[in-house]
């Protein structure tokens, strides 16, 4: 049985595969895709797998991108450099005025065992892709993030003040230190990596820009709970030499902005619970990453 879509969702998704002609696919499809499934619900889009002849993933804006800062025209530009060089399923067709994109299907493997080192990996591929012409300006997205949680969660936002001022103090040091920027994902955690055919692969680059190298790192650090030893052994193998502590220093305040920007971002989507426990760990996190940074 395939799930519902919300009225809205499901106007958008037929008028993208009323569109089939115009998705640039390598051979012409003999006709309009059909509906398999509802891949997924995330806070902020829909994904729906669809099929003729070929596999495709149709996916649905959920909230206004501009709102939250996104560049869709960006995610377009990075897909293409990202799937010729062979790291991101291939982009068929691209419609902001429905807020649609759709992308080849990648089927999962059913069985992987996922390597610390393959993700730095990937993550090197990453950064050596050609630069796009959007920048990840930090303060602003801090700024937008705050003014957006003071709206849907504002017994969170009064929380989180404390954190602010040195937040942005922190943010000014990165950009007076920073490294020459490279194309990031900004969001390669593990729900947007996918094992397809014994190769790993990045997903979902609507957060892509140029950036700073440490920031990706925090962001797969931070996202996916990694251990300490788990940690030190994605930056050694990102660097493929031991961390430095010059380097260290840059990686452990990128992760205070990463932790600090979480929690802004889950209560600008839909509002906390100050006592939710899974914010009180979040938070605990942004107080331990602060403290680690200023020892």
């Amino acid at each position: 049985m395939v799930t519902a879509l919300p009225r809205t969702v499901q106007l958008k998704l037929e008028q993208t595969l009323g569109q089939w002609q115009h998705w640039q696919c390598d051979k012409p499809l003999p006709g309009k895709p059909e509906m398999i499934a509802v891949l997924g619900q995330g806070l902020s889009n829909y994904s729906v797998h669809v099929r003729r002849e070929k596999e495709f993933v149709v996916r649905i804006d959920g909230v206004n991108p501009a709102r939250h800062g996104l560049n869709r025209q960006t995610e377009w530009r990075a897909l293409q450099n990202a799937s010729a060089a062979g790291i991101a399923p291939n982009p068929r067709y691209f419609n902001p005025e429905l807020g649609t994109l759709v992308c080849d299907y990648l089927p999962p493997d059913a069985t992987h065992a996922e390597s610390i080192t393959s993700i730095a990996e990937l993550l090197r591929q990453i950064h050596r892709l050609p630069a796009i012409h959007h920048r990840l300006d930090l303060l602003e997205r801090v700024s937008r993030y705050e003014h957006l949680a003071a709206q849907q969660a504002p017994d969170v936002w009064r929380e989180l003040q404390v954190f602010a001022e040195p937040l942005r103090m922190l943010i000014e040091k990165l950009e007076d230190a920073t490294s020459p920027p490279v194309c990031c994902h900004n969001d390669l955690l593990r729900a947007n990596r996918l094992h397809s055919a014994g190769q790993l692969w990045a997903v979902d680059w609507e957060y892509c820009a140029m950036g700073s190298h440490w920031f990706d790192l925090a962001a797969i650090a931070c996202g996916d709970d990694l251990s300490q030893e788990q940690i030190e052994a994605l930056t050694d193998a990102y660097l493929q030499a031991p961390i430095g502590d010059l380097d260290r220093q840059h990686f452990n305040a990128n992760c205070c902005v990463y932790r600090y920007l979480e929690i802004l971002w889950f209560a600008a989507q839909r509002g906390l619970d100050p006592l939710d426990a899974e914010h009180r760990t979040r938070i605990q996190a942004l107080r331990a990453a602060l403290f680690a940074t200023a020892g």
